[in-house]
C-alpha cells in the first residue's frame, strides 16, 4: 500500500477548515503544523503557493491571500468556504455508474462503474458482462448502448478492475522459475521429476505444480525461447504481436502505453494495446511487424520514458476520470456534474498548468503506473542481464502465448446461454433470500423485527397477535418503530410514507405469504412491481425467481430514464 506523496486535494481542504477555526494563518504556522503529518513531511512553501494560489484565484474565493507577507485569511464571502469545506469531507470519490443497454431490445443489460467507462468505454470496445460479449456502439450521456457478439477475442471483463494487481517482484519470481523449468528440461529432466523439485521449494500438490508449468516445458523441448525474469520475447501470431514479459500489473500497463505512444507517433495511427502482468498484446497495423517491436524495446533505455509514459496518460479516459475526481475534491466541478467526451477533453486543457492537473497527473503516477518498476527492468535491458528474443512467424503461437492468446479471447468466461440462465436464477435466489427488511405488524402495530428472508416462516405470521397482515419495507429500523409506536396516527413527512408502504406490503403478505415477501425484497422494486410477479406465479420456483430479475431490470431502466 502506498501513502500518498503531499496530495493537494487533501491540503486545499484542510486549508479550508483552518480558516473555519481562524481568520489569519502565517505560511510558517501551517508548514510546522503539516510537517508534523507523514505525507507531508517535505511539504514546501513552493506547494503551499500552488494550492492557495488556486484558492485565491477561484471564482468565488476559498482564501485571501497576501504572497508577499506569506498570510492567507479568510475570505469575505464565507458561506461558499463552508460549503466547500462540509461538501468534501470524505476524500472517497463520488462513483458515477453507467446504465448498459441492448439496442437490438432495448433492455438493460447491465451496470458499469464510471474507472470501467473512463478507461475502456468507447464505441467498437468489447467487453463482457453477465457471462457474454458485448461491443458498444453509442455513450449517450448515462446510458452505454451495446449489441451482443460471438466472437469474444479482446473483450475486457467488466470486473477487470477489480483484479488484484501482480507486483514486479512476484512476476519476475514467475519468470525465474520458468527459467528453473528450462534449465531443467535442457538437462534431460521430465515435467513430472521437475514438479517434485519445484514443490520442495513451494509446497503444493503435485498436481497443480505440474499443470502450472506444463507450457513452460512443452516450450522447452521444441527448442523456443522462454520469457522468463532474463528473456522478453516477442512473436507474431495473425492480427496480434505478442510481447511475453514478467513485470506485473502496473510494469506491464506503464510498458503497454509507452510502446503504444511510440508506435502511434512513427506510424501515424491509434494501435489498440492489451496487457495482463505477464505479457503486451499489440494489435497488428499496416507495417508493424515483431523485428519492429523488438527493435523499439532495445531503444527503450535511451529514452525518457516517464516523459513519454505521462504524455501517453494525458490522453487515456482513465486520466479524465482521475481529474474529475480531483477537481471534484477541489471544488472545481460540482459533484452531480455530467460530461461528454468533447467535455472531458476540453477539461482537461481548461486545467492544464494548474495544481488540480499536477495533482491529479501525480494520483495517475502513483495508482495507474509504476515507472521505478519500468525503469529498473529497462536498467537490467540496457546492461545485458536481460535480452529480447524474437520467435520466428510460425503457424501456431508458442504454448506460453496460449495462455495469453485464451486470455484475450476471454473463452473461458463465456457461459452458454442455458447454463447462464440456471446461474442467474440461482444467484437471484441466494440473494433474495440473504436479504434483510424490516416488518411491521399492520393489525396489533406491536410486532416490528429486522430480519433474514431465509428465516422467515410460510405463511409469516406476527408472533403477538397471529395475524399475516404483516407489512415489508426496507427502511430504518427505528423509524419503523416510530411509525408501529403512532400506530398510523399523527405522523409527520417520512414517516406517512413508510405507514402507507407498510398498509400496501401487508396485503401483498396476507394474499400470498413468503413469496411477497421475497419479491418485495428485490432491488428497487415497488408494490405493484411485486403484485404483477405474484400474479403470474405466486410459489418460490424457478419460474418466479426469473420474474423478478425480469422486474429488476426494468426498474434498473425506471432509474436512469
Amino acid at each position: 500500500m502506498k501513502i500518498p506523496e503531499k496530495p493537494y486535494d487533501v491540503l486545499c481542504h484542510q486549508l479550508a477548515g483552518l480558516l473555519t477555526e481562524k481568520n489569519r494563518w502565517r505560511y510558517s504556522q501551517v508548514l510546522e503544523l503539516f510537517r508534523k503529518a507523514y505525507p507531508y513531511r517535505n511539504l514546501s512553501t513552493s506547494d503551499l503557493d500552488k494550492v492557495l494560489s488556486y484558492m485565491h484565484d477561484r471564482y468565488p474565493r476559498l482564501a485571501w491571500v497576501a504572497f508577499e507577507d506569506k498570510v492567507f485569511l479568510r475570505p469575505q464571502r464565507i458561506k461558499y468556504l463552508y460549503e466547500y469545506y462540509f461538501e468534501n469531507l470524505s476524500m472517497i470519490p463520488d462513483e458515477k455508474q453507467y446504465l448498459v443497454v441492448d439496442q437490438t431490445s432495448d433492455t438493460p443489460v447491465g451496470i458499469l462503474d464510471e474507472a470501467f467507462v473512463a478507461e475502456y468505454g468507447e464505441p467498437g470496445v468489447k467487453f463482457i458482462v453477465r457471462g457474454s460479449p458485448w461491443k458498444i456502439t453509442a455513450i449517450y450521456g448515462d446510458k452505454i448502448y451495446v449489441r451482443p457478439v460471438d466472437d469474444p477475442t479482446g473483450a475486457i471483463p467488466s470486473w477487470v478492475g477489480e483484479e488484484i494487481p501482480v507486483p514486479l517482484d512476484i512476476a519476475l519470481e514467475v519468470g525465474a522459475i520458468r527459467r528453473i523449468v528450462e534449465e531443467l528440461v535442457k538437462k534431460g529432466k521430465k515435467e513430472r521429476e521437475i514438479a517434485r523439485i519445484l514443490a520442495r521449494k513451494y509446497p503444493a500438490p503435485l498436481e497443480t505444480v505440474s499443470e502450472a508449468i506444463k507450457e513452460v516445458v512443452e516450450q522447452a523441448e521444441k527448442g523456443l525461447p522462454i520469457p522468463s525474469d532474463r528473456v522478453i520475447t516477442v512473436e507474431e501470431w495473425g492480427d496480434y504481436i505478442i510481447v511475453q514479459c514478467c513485470f506485473g500489473t502496473l510494469v506491464n500497463k506503464t510498458l503497454a502505453r509507452v510502446l503504444g505512444q511510440l508506435i502511434s507517433d512513427e506510424y501515424g495511427e491509434d494501435v489498440a494495446v492489451q496487457e495482463d502482468p505477464y505479457r503486451i498484446v499489440i494489435q497488428r497495423i499496416r507495417g508493424l511487424d515483431g523485428e519492429a517491436v523488438q527493435r523499439l524495446l532495445l531503444r527503450l533505455p535511451s529514452l525518457n520514458v516517464r516523459e513519454i509514459a505521462l504524455n501517453a496518460s494525458v490522453k487515456t479516459g482513465l486520466f479524465k476520470h482521475r481529474l474529475v475526481h480531483v477537481a471534484r475534491k477541489f471544488g472545481a466541478v460540482a459533484k452531480d456534474a455530467d460530461f461528454t467526451d468533447f467535455s472531458l477533453r476540453q477539461l482537461v486543457k481548461s486545467f492544464e498548468g494548474t495544481v488540480i492537473f499536477e495533482e491529479a497527473l501525480k494520483d495517475m503516477e502513483a495508482n495507474d503506473m509504476d515507472l521505478p518498476g519500468l525503469i529498473h527492468v529497462l536498467g537490467l535491458l540496457e546492461s545485458g542481464q536481460m535480452r529480447v528474443e524474437l520467435v520466428r512467424r510460425r503457424r501456431q503461437p508458442t504454448p506460453i502465448a496460449r495462455i495469453g492468446i485464451q486470455r484475450i479471447s476471454r473463452k473461458t468466461d463465456i457461459i452458454p446461454s442455458e447454463k447462464l440462465r440456471g446461474i442467474l436464477v440461482e444467484s437471484a435466489r441466494a440473494r433474495l433470500l440473504n436479504e434483510a427488511v424490516v416488518l411491521a405488524c399492520t393489525d396489533c402495530w406491536k410486532y416490528v423485527e429486522n430480519v433474514r428472508v431465509k428465516l422467515l416462516p410460510n405463511p409469516v405470521q406476527c408472533p403477538r397477535c397471529g395475524s399475516t397482515r404483516i407489512g415489508v419495507v426496507k427502511e430504518d429500523l427505528s423509524l419503523v418503530e416510530k411509525v408501529a409506536e403512532k400506530a398510523g396516527r399523527n405522523l409527520k413527512g417520512r414517516e406517512r410514507k413508510v405507514y402507507e408502504a407498510l398498509v400496501e406490503t401487508a396485503e401483498l403478505v396476507d394474499r400470498f405469504g413468503l413469496p411477497a415477501v421475497v419479491a418485495l425484497a428485490g432491488h428497487g422494486l415497488k408494490p405493484k412491481d411485486a403484485q404483477k410477479i405474484l400474479e403470474r406465479e405466486s410459489r418460490l420456483s424457478e419460474r418466479f425467481y426469473e420474474l423478478v430479475v425480469e422486474a429488476e431490470r426494468e426498474a434498473l431502466k425506471r432509474r436512469f430514464w
